[in-house]
């Protein structure tokens, strides 16, 4: 079968992470996806060659590359012309960044009325806000996301990685996604419009379901739940952490039987979560007693063999060489010839009946010109040479 996305051309003006991780879903699932760079590449590139950022391999593999400057007359043009050939264009610059340059998304459908904009920001393209600066780690800060991270006696504190990033960019193809089902009903191209603060919403459903509940705002719990789940956190080994969370009686049974307290399972203080949540501190202690005396991978063997939930915590290292990832094929050991041996990721989404794309290298700043200004706009080389004189591409 075909891919999913096949025969869809994608202007990928993305940029650091959230716009860039759009544009990997649009292209593992089958589109062709045209990263457009300025002269310089893009900021999260840096120096390219061996010194590429593990971040910039991962989110722009499956892409082609031209360069073109926004900036000067003769670069608009070009874009332009582009756009009359293609089904998208992805940005996740600053509200009016593209206005201001002649690009925006009504002056671009007037050349193409098929033509889906997409774009993402911080808070969005309206509202009193629109204009803040936005990154991962305010937009933690500003969706209350941080106001409930960290240990109870701490300072408020952001997750780690970029997780707002990530969650607006799986929003931001999404709503493209969208946007093409729609243009298949009603033949015309709309404005596609995403904002991270808004696609961290709903990552908070149990804390809202706290607040709702008592009428208070929710405090941070540091690994414990805000709910009254008991056992919920990470336990220490005497070489690592498992983290355990037991959502059901079943579960807290099983995890008395395995530390050896099969006299809880009768007791009455702990026949429900209500109970076991007031004998938290005691529940814990226990535990932390039983994992002390084992290793992490020992603690973690004897408790998923009884079918609890329980994960070892693992370093980067580890994931990386995840056997269950690589045997399905999320992952793959690569030789790049600048960056040598690194693992690079497909697609979470899958299509069984259709296969994932190959994973291709993230490709050089502005590999793909001579192909795309020459066999897509059919500009001569002699053109192609002068535009590079100008530092127009």
């Amino acid at each position: 079968m075909a891919q999913p996305l096949e025969g869809i051309r994608v202007l990928d003006l993305g940029q650091i992470y959230q716009g860039p991780y759009a544009g990997f879903l649009l292209g593992k699932a089958g589109a062709e996806v045209i990263k457009v760079e300025p002269p310089t590449g893009e900021r999260l590139r840096g120096p390219g060659g061996e010194k590429t950022p593990m971040a910039f391999a991962l989110l722009n593999t499956n892409k082609k590359s031209i360069t073109l400057d926004l900036k000067q007359v003769r670069g608009r043009e070009l874009f332009q012309e582009l756009v009359k050939q293609a089904d998208v264009v992805l940005e996740n610059f600053a509200p009016g960044v593209m206005e201001r340059l002649g690009l925006g998304h009504e002056s671009l459908r007037a050349l193409n009325p098929r033509l889906i904009y997409a774009t993402g920001t911080g808070y969005g393209i309206s509202g009193p806000e629109r204009d803040q600066l936005a990154m991962d780690h305010t937009i933690q800060a500003t969706s209350g996301l941080m106001s409930v991270t960290g240990p109870a006696d701490g300072p408020p504190t952001r997750a780690g990685g970029a997780m707002i990033d990530i969650l607006g960019g799986t929003h931001l193809y999404a709503a493209i996604v969208t946007a093409l089902m729609g243009r298949e009903r009603s033949g015309e191209g709309t404005l596609a419009e995403t904002a991270m603060l808004e696609s961290m919403y709903f990552a908070l459903c149990t804390n809202w379901s706290d607040f709702h509940r008592t009428g208070e705002v929710p405090s941070r719990t540091g690994n414990r739940t805000p709910s009254v789940v008991t056992p919920y956190g990470n336990y220490r080994c005497s070489d690592g952490w498992i983290a355990i969370i037991c959502v059901s009686n079943e579960h807290w049974e099983r995890l008395a039987e395995v530390i050896g307290r099969d006299e809880l399972k009768d007791d009455p203080s702990f026949a429900n979560a209500r109970g076991r949540f007031a004998q938290e501190a005691s529940i814990n202690a226990m535990i932390d007693d039983w994992c002390g005396e084992r290793s992490r991978d020992e603690a973690y063997g004897l408790m998923r063999e009884k079918k609890i939930p329980v994960a070892p915590v693992r370093n980067l290292d580890e994931v990386n060489n995840d056997e269950h990832m690589h045997a399905r094929g999320m992952l793959e050991h690569r030789n790049h010839p600048d960056m040598g041996e690194i693992v690079l990721a497909n697609s979470p989404l899958r299509f069984p009946e259709i296969g994932l794309n190959e994973i291709s290298f993230h490709p050089t700043l502005g590999e793909h010109n001579e192909e795309i200004y020459g066999e897509l706009l059919g500009l001569d080389e002699e053109t192609i040479a002068s535009m590079k004189e100008e530092k127009v591409i």
